[in-house]
């Protein structure tokens, strides 16, 4: 057995995501997008905030190929956190309600029952094993997919055939199955939504036998600091249910490493193992408080995992159960700057200490044209904002004003109360999710891409710059995709990824990873619109001047030019796809009718100053909302 110790190629400290794959007798563990028939570990930074520090997802998957068996080295049990207030008597379960519209999930108050042995509670019948076969998409390849993988995960049922788990547990599935506590049958199961940013995913399995003689949990309230939490499980190191004790020590918006963005966590002691994804974290009173998700991992840390608690689990379920499909947490759309300078709040006119000053809203944002610069937000809802982004929470903590935000849904309106050149005013703005320029997560499964006489265009996205590496991607473009914002919803930056050579595109065979700006004159919204304008180049070329209805003119950065025969094109289109094997010319979303997108044109940098991410504080005082 070999040890690997997972250490960060930088020196900031890194979250863990865990998807466990264990063997029954000799669990490995592998990188999710590991070329075929490999089986190493292999750690890659999946960017919290981009330009802001970097987060490392350990994932363990198996291929159906042999190999030497490894193992990660995980930092021994021991932690403690600061100490906090014992539990009270209330708490509350999680139920499920017939009203008019459907199901609603609700918090309900419910008497505690005494769990006794633990051996014996009932409640640890409804956690489940997760078994999930993935398939992840190919991005630098966009028209195939990787070589499949298998893991296992936790997961846990709440009712009315549903179950939760971790988005990540599930990402990129073709196969979910599932097999309760002591049985030998694993059941199919169906993903009904997947939150990346909240990293929650709800599952249902349809065969009654499934549920026979099971109690579905109930989900407690928050709990507090230092209250007792068991997680349970089934990590790995065996093939059975594993529980963990610890206690609650902190509570605080934190950085969720899948879906990079900040919601509300909760960090304990007890110890999570890959495998744990998706099992729940239990109070003293077998409530469930959380679904336990992730890990702090630094040379100088020790025992710190992350519970998703119960406020974030409703949220998802309600909005799951408000649109039939999960919609997202909203945001205010504007970067924040701290006022804890006296000088800084009295030239803003601002008369006591509180408020945080907008730097910038975005042009997407339904808050532009609503905040401007230089406001200065003092109250959210009629809760005062302090000076430090923060505001109060419970009876004696403070929290960042992003855990407001997130508790609205998209489309609710929020009053926010600024002070606009030493005036105080009371405004209104809706609440939306934030539009990325550059996506974290690519939906559908699949990339979007197009091959012009064997020039492939692709969107750039995250994942593709962590599959590129972001060496090859170059300085700039990897600056547009930290620093941009998106001037109108829908606007891509559309890359050309590779060209398979050919004869019709000799001398651009060394191409790759370049933003193409236009073509024909026409600028490129985004990887639709580009298809579009080369269906009408195509088909209609008596619409354009004698060259360029002869010519496929392509623009990119520093005023490069790749010029293309039309005629050419189109009849090395085929060759150049049956010689690369590939089955079509572009993906099958590009096959639907193009429906033109407003471009308002707003005027912009094309690279800000301050990097644009998800996380709610970020380095200089500075904060996304």
């Amino acid at each position: 057995m070999s040890a690997v110790l997972c250490t960060p190629s930088c020196s900031s400290p890194a979250f863990t995501l865990y998807s466990s794959l264990s063997r029954a007798a000799a669990p490995f563990f592998s990188l999710y997008d590991n070329p075929p028939h490999s089986r190493r570990q292999v750690l890659y930074r999946r960017p919290v905030g981009r330009g802001i520090g970097g987060v490392e997802i350990l994932s363990q998957k198996r291929f159906p190929d042999a190999g030497k068996d490894r193992r990660a080295y995980l930092p021994p049990d021991g932690g403690r956190g600061e100490a906090g207030r014992s539990s009270s008597a209330a708490f509350k379960s999680f139920e499920i309600q017939k009203k008019d519209r459907g199901l609603v999930f609700d918090l309900k108050e419910q008497q505690a029952n005494d769990i006794g042995d633990l051996q014996d509670s009932t409640f640890l019948n409804a956690v489940v094993k997760v078994y999930c076969t993935h398939t992840a998409p190919d991005y630098s390849l966009p028209w195939q997919k990787q070589r499949q993988y298998t893991s296992t995960g936790s997961a846990f049922m709440i009712g009315n055939g549903k179950l939760l788990t971790n988005a990540h547990c599930v990402e990129h599935d073709t196969q979910v199955k599932v097999k309760r506590r002591g049985d030998d049958t694993k059941f199919v199961a169906k993903v009904l939504a997947r939150g990346v940013e909240c990293d929650i995913a709800l599952l249902s399995v349809e065969n009654e036998e499934f549920w026979k003689g099971v109690v579905p949990l109930c989900f407690g309230r928050l709990p507090c600091l230092q209250d007792a939490v068991t997680v349970v499980g089934y990590p790995l190191g065996g093939d059975t249910i594993s529980v963990t004790k610890g206690v609650v020590s902190r509570i605080e918006v934190t950085s969720y490493a899948h879906g990079a963005s900040d919601l509300l966590g909760i960090q304990i002691d007890a110890a999570i193992n890959p495998g744990n994804s998706g099992g729940p974290a239990f109070n003293d009173q077998g409530e469930c408080i959380g679904v336990a998700f992730q890990v702090y991992r630094s040379e100088d840390a020790e025992n710190i995992g992350y519970v998703i608690p119960t406020t974030v689990v409703s949220h998802f379920l309600n909005d799951y159960e408000r649109n039939g499909i999960y919609t997202g947490f909203p945001s205010l759309g504007v970067l924040l700057q701290k006022l804890e300078n006296p000088a800084l709040r009295a030239c803003l006119k601002v008369p006591s200490n509180e408020g945080v000053m907008v730097r910038r809203v975005e042009p997407t944002s339904p808050a532009h044209g609503v905040l401007k610069e230089g406001d200065v937000i003092v109250s959210f809802d009629g809760v005062q904002v302090g000076c430090e982004g923060t505001v109060p929470f419970r009876s004696t903590e403070r929290i960042a004003f992003r855990y407001l935000i997130s508790q609205k849904f998209s489309g609710d309106a929020a009053e926010l109360g600024i002070i606009r050149e030493g005036a105080y005013i009371k405004v209104q703005t809706v609440l939306q999710p934030r539009v990325h320029l550059v996506p974290y997560n690519v939906e559908g499964g699949q990339p979007s891409y197009l091959i012009i006489a064997g020039l492939v265009f692709t969107p750039l996205s995250e994942p593709l710059i962590e599959e590129e590496c972001e060496d090859s991607i170059g300085l700039k473009l990897l600056a547009k995709a930290r620093y941009s914002l998106a001037r109108f919803k829908g606007e891509q930056i559309v890359i050309l990824s590779q060209v398979l050579a050919n004869d019709v595109n000799i001398g651009y065979e060394d191409m790759g990873n370049q933003q193409v700006l236009k073509l024909n004159g026409t600028r490129i919204k985004n990887i639709r619109h580009l298809a579009h304008l080369v269906d009408i180049l195509l088909a209609i070329s008596y619409m354009f001047s004698a060259c360029k209805g002869k010519y496929l003119v392509f623009e990119f950065e520093e005023n490069f030019l790749a010029v293309l025969d039309r005629e050419a094109a189109t009849a090395a289109s085929l060759s150049i796809l049956k010689g690369y094997g590939i089955p079509s010319e572009r993906s099958a979303d590009l096959l639907e009718p193009y429906i033109d997108i407003e471009d308002n044109q707003v005027s912009i940098e094309e690279i800000g100053d301050s990097p644009v991410s998800n996380l709610e504080l970020g380095f200089e005082g500075l904060l996304w909302a």
